[in-house]
């Protein structure tokens, strides 16, 4: 087959092939959306000139071979018209690369690719310049550099190879697929530039290599393209665009920047060492160079500025969001102590309020957390709306609130009763309306040395306002800070006391009426400490309630109470003792076997044990206090309710009560009230004790009324055991029979009018009992 039948023949497959590619990516166009069908029509229309260009070579290397065209003005042309071709061409397939999805960022990280990839070609061209130029022309007589129309092809192809270099650095990751199209642009552009370049020099096997090796590249961009959007790409980062990718970038090294600048330097160094000159090309090329690397320089700067003000915003985003509470928008414990440490005016007075709202925990439990904390957001925009420019409030945590004002204590005490009751109203919310009130407290840093103590001094007050009724504001008093120190240090010593035996118990006497014989007694706690002196009872008990000690004190007094009964029963003595019970000792859920194990240790009849519960435990949950008081009346000891009278049981409540023995609260041991009571007691089957006994009139008054046992002082005070047991021995009597609070029995039962089933066990020898036991 002749020579030209052949070229046609390869002619004919290459131009096939590529119209094959170029429908293929039109396909992929009609196929996809948005960015990516714009990079696949960019492509396919590349392929389309890039196979125009393909078979215009073949014809003009045919019209070479038959010498059609045999001047070479003429092949000049040919080649010229060619290298525009193989100019459109690569260019349209080098935007369809950065248009690809994951290639660039965005059009700003497009230009720092181009900028990037100017760097790589210009270096390249420079260094193909020298190759070709005086005096190295590496290729002879047949180096092309007379031949013009090869420079843009030229530059383009430098130019694909410089982007395709920095996609394979900087794309997102899958990079594989933008990588195989990089390569197939850059082969393309170069075998465009061997095709024009062969019919210039009349070189037929170039143009043969370069037809063949053009569509093939248009077919390795074709189906890499295709594969673009086959594998997810990663998502960009924020700010990707900006110094983060420098510094990926640099992390990777630097050899897109420093290697192409060595190789122009060496070049450039070479050059001049053969005797060579620079025209007007390398400088154009080393120009372009150094104004490639300022543009790229110059958007780094700008980026990182950029990205510092970024951070600027940032982290003026990030402190304001750790010195705000995220619920109420209101500052937190942090943005508080900043304002108090910043933003202190010149010459103005600080008050701090301390706020806690009275039964917020109710909220919660009963409505639910949701309620709670849209009416914390109402607490929190009710204090924005009544404050003062300047003004700082705070959410310290769960239902605590501050308030930073400048003013003077005076006025800060106006604000803070307006405040009251500006948040003491009704919460409209969607299950009902929510009420609550607030305590303040109010402290001055005029004579606080810090912050801290200017909190602690705050704080102290709020204490003391819900210690005093809650729903009040209380302004701070250095006598704060001495019962704060006492009543620290008492919680402190009280924690050892047992261990150290300084508590011990005293009896007063219960005693029968009008006679005044001991039948019983009531075991007092009392603590002397060797340093602070004697402790009242009504200052360490309520803070062993405070801080949790009251069962452990509980469970001494209980001991101590059955042994000094043991031996008072052991020596014959008619007696019993009652011992006083906490409600939180009353709801632990071991008391009852506790009663159970100190009867049996100290081997104590149970019907000599009375426990007295006061009208407070009554207060706090009836149905379960019925049932702690049933099962403890199942062990035979007997039930006393005390202070009856003090505002808290109704008659409802004493008929339900499964008690023995009803105390009169001394407040009632008057005229008019003590013999309404005391038949009261009597009609439910009970047995009737007037405390508060300090004058014969009110004696008198008691036994008149039908009261058989009383409690006072006038019959006795506390005392040591080894002082109630005198009296105990100067009392008795041969027959040894004495009354005593009685217990009905179940087997017994005495209707009265209530209809309740009473016990009696009448006298006790408690001697003969010990000795069976």
């Amino acid at each position: 087959m002749p020579l030209p039948s052949v070229v046609a023949a390869v002619a004919t497959a290459g131009v096939v092939f590529a119209l094959v590619c170029v429908v293929l990516l039109a396909a992929s166009a009609r196929a996809r959306a948005g960015a990516s069908r714009r990079a696949h029509r960019l492509l396919a229309a590349g392929a389309a000139a890039g196979a125009l260009t393909t078979a215009g070579g073949i014809a003009a290397s045919i019209a070479v071979q038959e010498h059609i065209v045999h001047t070479q003005h003429e092949k000049t042309s040919l080649g010229s018209l060619l290298a525009l071709g193989v100019a459109v061409s690569s260019g349209l397939l080098l935007l369809g690369l950065l248009t690809l999805p994951g290639a660039a960022p965005s059009r700003p990280g497009m230009l720092r690719y181009l900028l990037d990839a100017l760097v790589i070609a210009a270096a390249l061209w420079f260094v193909g310049w020298v190759a070709v130029s005086e005096p190295t022309r590496v290729l002879g007589d047949r180096t092309p550099f007379w031949c013009r129309p090869l420079l843009i092809p030229a530059a383009i192809a430098a130019l694909a190879l410089g982007v395709s270099v920095i996609t394979a650095m900087r794309a997102a990751r899958p990079r594989g697929p933008l990588v195989r199209v990089g390569t197939g642009v850059t082969l393309a552009a170069v075998a465009g530039m061997g095709l024009a370049g062969g019919v210039c020099q009349g070189m037929t096997a170039l143009v043969d290599v370069s037809a063949v090796a053009l569509p093939a590249a248009l077919g390795l961009v074709a189906f890499a393209a295709r594969g673009t959007d086959r594998w997810p790409v990663a998502p960009v980062p924020e700010g990707d665009d900006s110094p983060a990718l420098d510094e990926e970038l640099s992390r990777r090294g630097s050899a897109y920047a420093f290697l192409p600048m060595a190789a122009m330097a060496a070049s450039a160094l070479y050059h001049l060492v053969r005797g060579g000159a620079f025209d007007m090309v390398g400088i154009v090329t080393g120009s372009l160079e150094g104004f490639a690397l300022v543009g790229r320089q110059f958007l780094a700067l700008r980026d990182v500025k950029a990205y510092a003000e970024r951070l600027r915003d940032r982290e003026a985003h990030f402190r304001e969001l750790a010195h705000t509470d995220p619920l109420t928008g209101l500052a937190n414990r942090r943005g508080l102590l900043s304002a108090l440490e910043d933003e202190q005016a010149p010459g103005a007075e600080a008050v701090l309020l301390a706020l806690d709202l009275d039964g917020f925990k109710n909220v919660n439990d009963m409505r639910g957390h949701d309620v709670g904390d849209a009416v914390l957001v109402e607490v929190g925009q009710r204090l924005r709306m009544n404050l003062r420019p300047g003004d700082v409030a705070a959410r310290l945590g769960g239902d605590e609130f501050a308030v930073l004002m400048w003013a003077r204590p005076d006025e800060a005490t106006r604000a803070a009763s307006r405040l009251l009751r500006v948040l003491g109203g009704p919460y409209e919310q969607e299950t009902g309306t929510v009420f609550l009130s607030v305590s303040i407290g109010l402290a001055g840093c005029a004579t606080v040395p810090d912050v801290t103590t200017l909190l602690r001094n705050a704080d102290l007050a709020l204490r003391w306002a819900k210690s005093h009724g809650k729903n009040r504001v209380e302004r701070y008093d250095v006598e704060y800070d001495v019962k704060l120190r006492r009543h620290t240090e008492l919680e402190h010593e009280l924690r050892g006391a047992i261990d150290r035996d300084e508590l011990h118990l005293q009896y007063q006497p219960v005693v029968v009426l009008p006679d005044v014989r001991p039948v019983g007694a009531e075991a007092l706690l009392r603590w002397q400490h060797p340093r602070l002196g004697k402790v009242g009872p009504d200052e360490f008990i309520p803070l062993a309630e405070e801080c949790g000690m009251i069962n452990r004190l509980g469970a001494w007094v209980l001991h101590q109470a059955c042994h000094q009964l043991s031996r008072w029963l052991a020596e014959g003595h008619d007696v019993w003792v009652s011992v006083n019970v906490s409600p939180r000792e009353l709801h632990a859920s071991r008391y009852v076997d506790q009663v159970k194990d100190a009867l049996r240790a100290h081997r104590v009849p149970p019907q000599r044990l009375v426990l007295e519960v006061t009208e407070h435990a009554v207060s706090t949950d009836v149905e379960e206090l019925i049932r702690r008081l049933g099962d403890l009346r199942e062990t035979g000891v007997r039930i006393a309710l005390d202070d009856f009278g003090a505002g808290y049981s109704s008659l409802g409540q004493l008929s339900r009560l499964p008690i023995d023995i009803l105390k009169i609260d001394h407040s009632l041991v008057v005229p008019q009230m003590v013999r309404v009571v005391v038949e009261l007691g009597h009609q439910f089957g009970l047995e009737v004790i007037a405390e508060g006994i300090g004058e014969q009139r009110q004696m008198a008054m008691v036994v008149e009324a039908g009261c058989k046992l009383g409690q006072g002082y006038l019959s006795g005070w506390p005392v040591p055991a080894e002082h109630f047991e005198a009296r105990l021995e100067s009392a008795s009597s041969p027959a040894r029979v004495v009354p005593v609070p009685e217990q009905k029995s179940d087997r017994e039962q005495n209707a009265g009018p209530t209809g309740r089933r009473a016990h009696n066990v009448g006298a006790v020898d408690s001697s003969r009992e010990m000795r069976q036991a």
